[in-house]
Formats: C-alpha cells, sequence, structure tokens
C-alpha cells in the first residue's frame, strides 16, 4: 500500500511555541514509541483542524456566490458529487469508503447549515 503524504506541521503564528519550531513527527512506520505515535496523530489532528477551516471558507464564499445568483444551499447532485469523490479516495488511501461517506455526509450537512446560516433555510428561499 502506498504511504500516503505527510502534511505540513507548522505551529500557527503567533503561539507560544513559535520560539521553539516543532519538529515534524515521524512517519507511522517510523515510531518506536507511544509518545511519537501520540505526537503523529496530534500533528495530524491539528492539520486536519486547519484544513477544515479553509475548507469552511471555501463554503463561506460558496455561500456569498450562491446568494447573488440565488442557489439554494443544497444541491443534491452536487452533494452525491462529492461522496463518490471522498468514496474514490477512501478506497486509493486503503479506508473503508462506507465509514468515510458516513463521515462526510455529516461534514455535508455541518457545511450546509452554514451556508443556511447566511442565505436562510432553502424552504424559505424562493427557486
Amino acid at each position: 500500500m502506498q504511504r500516503p503524504p505527510q502534511p505540513p506541521f507548522n505551529t500557527p503564528s503567533g503561539a507560544a511555541s513559535d520560539a521553539q519550531p516543532r519538529v515534524a513527527p515521524k512517519a507511522a512506520p517510523d515510531c518506536t514509541s507511544m509518545a511519537e505515535v501520540r505526537a503523529g496523530i496530534d500533528a495530524l489532528d491539528e492539520a486536519l483542524v486547519k484544513l477544515f477551516a479553509a475548507r469552511a471558507a471555501y463554503i463561506d464564499r460558496a455561500a456569498e456566490i450562491k446568494a447573488e445568483v440565488d442557489l439554494p444551499a443544497r444541491i443534491d447532485a452536487r452533494v452525491e458529487e462529492v461522496v463518490v469523490n471522498v468514496r474514490t479516495h477512501a478506497v486509493r488511501y486503503g479506508l473503508p469508503p462506507d465509514l468515510i461517506e458516513k463521515l462526510w455526509r455529516r461534514l455535508i450537512d455541518w457545511s450546509i447549515a452554514r451556508e443556511e446560516n447566511r442565505l436562510g433555510p432553502d424552504s424559505l428561499r424562493k427557486g
């Protein structure tokens, strides 16, 4: 199986640990202790949250554009397109596609709710 790429592990600007740059954790197969494994997981968790924040910025921009062109927050064809994409990625990286789909459907629902907070509920919008 192909080893997944290692994400960048930069400490957020202004964090107290900026004086001591964080060393990138070892790749999982190279870890020899639980401390090393935990450091890798913690770094990945931070990277994932950073990626979710970046995704949320795209969701916010989508809401702005949808408001301009009068599109609803939920577009079922796009939802299913995203699900197909993540299932394909799951298979490529050796993860269970059903589990990834369930996680992503939750993420999609959260994203749609975020858009509706800006647009108003689809049921109350014209169209």
